[in-house]
């Protein structure tokens, strides 16, 4: 009878670790908004999952149908209408386009497919990035874009993906401080 509740109590202990573990794993999030004069728009959620392992989540919506270019961008910075001000790809090692963060630049992520309604559902991994503003493969403070056109995986630096219609800046996820802030007292000044 002690060794089945020492074994429970054991289990109990293990699953405990392993919430606590996944529920501190860094996590960013970044809000589409249109570019280009296009319609596209969505929300994309990035979790640490391991040393510089990646789980992108989201969706996207007001494309047309098809594989269209899906990539991170040097700088968090969507204000040009065109959303150029976002810079090149993402790629602090100098390598070459290609298929992903391991294969190209640690901005390439490939393309996101959109159905025959216009909506992309995200869910990938990506290994050669981190949920970081200051580590060299970090994509914190960066953008996210979506492109008009798919991406050939192949030609460098853009991978032949067309203009700019969604871009988002990636910033880390706050929500135990923001409900913190919320549940505060107000004062009167």
């Amino acid at each position: 009878m002690n060794e089945t509740k020492l074994v429970a109590a054991s289990l109990l202990f293990l699953a405990a670790c392993a919430a606590q573990a996944q529920s501190s794993s860094p996590s960013a999030t970044a809000t589409l908004r249109p570019a280009s004069g296009s319609q596209v728009q969505g929300q994309v959620t990035f979790t640490q999952i391991s040393a510089n392992r990646v789980r992108v989540a989201g969706e996207v919506t007001g494309q047309q149908p098809g594989p269209k270019g899906f990539h991170i961008h040097e700088k968090g910075d969507c204000s040009a209408p065109d959303a150029m001000s976002a810079g090149p790809h993402f790629n602090p090692m100098n390598m070459k386009h290609g298929r992903s963060p391991t294969a190209g630049h640690t901005g390439d992520m490939g393309n996101i497919i959109f159905d025959d309604t216009g909506k992309a559902t995200i869910s990938m991994v990506f290994d050669g990035m981190s949920v970081s503003s200051d580590a060299p493969n970090g994509i914190v403070g960066r953008a996210i874009i979506v492109h008009a056109q798919a991406d050939d995986l192949q030609t460098d630096p853009t991978g032949n993906s067309g203009g700019r219609v969604a871009c988002g800046v990636i910033g880390l996820e706050q929500i135990g401080l923001k409900a913190a802030a919320e549940s505060e007292p107000k004062t009167a000044r």
